[in-house]
């Protein structure tokens, strides 16, 4: 008897190159401002017929636009689709992180897609960060959870084109509520900082939201809690 075939690794390197060539087609929709309308179809057409080739229907209308046949077992399959550490995801800037007694320590370039105000961060990207960077470091503390309350503070806006540095810990659990806080750092200077409330939720209600705990939905204890 065959042993059964094991999916194929979602992450690859043309996979990952994929991503990046998409990042910077979109770069490239909101920035470049001299293409000509031949141009600019020709391009679509290029990007329709990639979407084509790749099995999707390029409609906007498409009922399945999207939608994924694979199980995220464990939080490293979730990573990497990841909107802001992704490193196959076409909207993460990417963010690369590691982590560093206790703390997540991250660092990465906020472009064009990335725009609020002009010239800098917008600043619900600013928020995401903190939501995604605090959750990453419950998980790495042992202390996963969901958000509950995300408090941001904007001390001064956030450039775009600069090297942005980031850090994440768990600052105190008590029982089911775990408090993580936050910063942001552009050449040294704080333009933003955060604390979030997250909450433990049992394998009960992980399988009812998930089917099967996963992710940062899972509770202490539940198999697939582990960066």
């Amino acid at each position: 008897m065959r042993a059964p075939e094991r999916p194929r690794a979602f992450v690859s390197p043309q996979r990952e190159r994929l991503a990046e060539a998409a990042r910077h087609l979109i770069d490239a929709v909101l920035t470049v401002e001299d293409a000509t309308e031949e141009q600019l179809g020709t391009a679509a057409d290029m990007t329709e017929a990639a979407a084509r080739h790749l099995g999707r229907v390029p409609r906007a209308d498409e009922p399945n636009r999207g939608v994924r046949t694979r199980d995220e077992r464990d939080h490293t399959d979730y990573l990497p689709r990841s909107p802001l550490v992704g490193e196959v995801s076409p909207l993460a800037p990417p963010i690369e992180w590691q982590l560093i007694d206790g703390r997540i320590v991250g660092h990465g370039i906020y472009h064009a897609a990335y725009e609020g105000p002009p010239g800098y961060v917008h600043g619900g990207w600013v928020a995401l960060t903190f939501d995604e960077i605090l959750g990453m470091a419950n998980i790495a503390s042992g202390h996963p959870g969901m958000t509950g309350t995300l408090k941001v503070r904007y001390l001064r806006p956030t450039p775009l084109h600069a090297r942005v540095d980031l850090e994440g810990w768990t600052e105190r659990v008590e029982g089911r509520r775990v408090v993580a806080k936050g910063r942001m750092t552009v050449d040294g200077e704080l333009t933003a900082e955060a604390e979030g409330l997250f909450v433990t939720i049992d394998p009960a209600r992980a399988a009812e939201y998930f089917g099967r705990a996963t992710g940062e939905a899972a509770a202490s204890g539940v198999p697939g809690t582990e960066l």
